[in-house]
């Protein structure tokens, strides 16, 4: 199952995210590593949403980076949730719906 952990963040989260970046990021490619964690951002204009796509069997694996991540644990991320997401078309699709031939 695909998951989206939406992050909403601070209003001086640019101002601050350089103290803590370095962790956040060494955090998320550790999940990646573990192939949990698939793509990660931040949305441009304006930057107050950060969008990270997980790739696992059950949403636990995200509430745990969510809890580990440094962003969240010193206030950048301001609120945080979890929507999972049915993937149906496309390689990675986890529940794949092909159209009858």
């Amino acid at each position: 199952m695909h998951y989206f952990l939406f992050y909403e963040v601070s209003d001086d989260y640019l101002e601050r995210r350089g103290t803590f970046r370095a962790e956040h990021l060494k955090l998320a490619w550790q999940a990646h590593a573990r192939g949990e964690l698939v793509l990660a951002g931040a949305l441009a204009d304006p930057v107050d949403t950060g969008v990270l796509l997980f790739k696992s069997d059950s949403a636990e694996a995200v509430e745990r980076f969510a809890a580990a991540d440094p962003y969240v644990q010193h206030g950048l991320v301001k609120r945080w949730s979890i929507r999972p997401w049915t993937t149906v078309v496309g390689d990675d699709a986890t529940t794949p719906v092909r159209p009858d031939a």
